[in-house]
């Protein structure tokens, strides 16, 4: 499923970014101060660059990366592991009626950040862009 896709088809309504936002503030704090108690996250350094939620703000997928790209599958498989306890975290820190369930993904968004810039550094791109400038 890509980064774009919601259930329901429509983009997400401002409740559900507001949602996802406080989500992904709550677990980037939580990680970063080293809150959840598992050997596999303590030397790690996760980015939670986005989380969506469904359209019922049961589901809050976050779209995560360790510092450096490395051991992603390992800190999907720790932060799936300790997603109860995340899920509590959440549910202390924002007040909905439900605290929804938590997956964890891999953040593409940086892998295609690298592949844009690695295209635009390409000679055969740089010279078209050049002469596109020119015209």
């Amino acid at each position: 499923m890509s980064k774009n896709h919601h259930s329901g088809g429509g983009a997400p309504s401002q409740r559900q970014l507001r949602v996802g936002e406080l989500i992904r503030r709550t677990l980037s704090e939580a990680l970063m101060r080293g809150e959840i108690h598992d050997p596999d996250l303590a030397g790690m350094s996760i980015t939670v660059g986005e989380v969506r939620t469904s359209p019922d703000l049961r589901i809050a997928t976050a779209y995560v990366m360790p510092l450096g790209g490395k051991d992603t599958d390992l800190a999907i498989k720790a932060l799936a592991r300790n997603s109860g306890e995340l899920r509590r975290l959440v549910g202390k820190a924002i007040s909905i009626k439900h605290t929804p369930e938590l997956r964890f993904v891999k953040d593409e968004t940086f892998d295609q950040m690298d592949e844009t810039r690695r295209l635009f550094s390409d000679e055969n791109v740089r010279r078209d862009l050049d002469s596109d400038e020119d015209e």
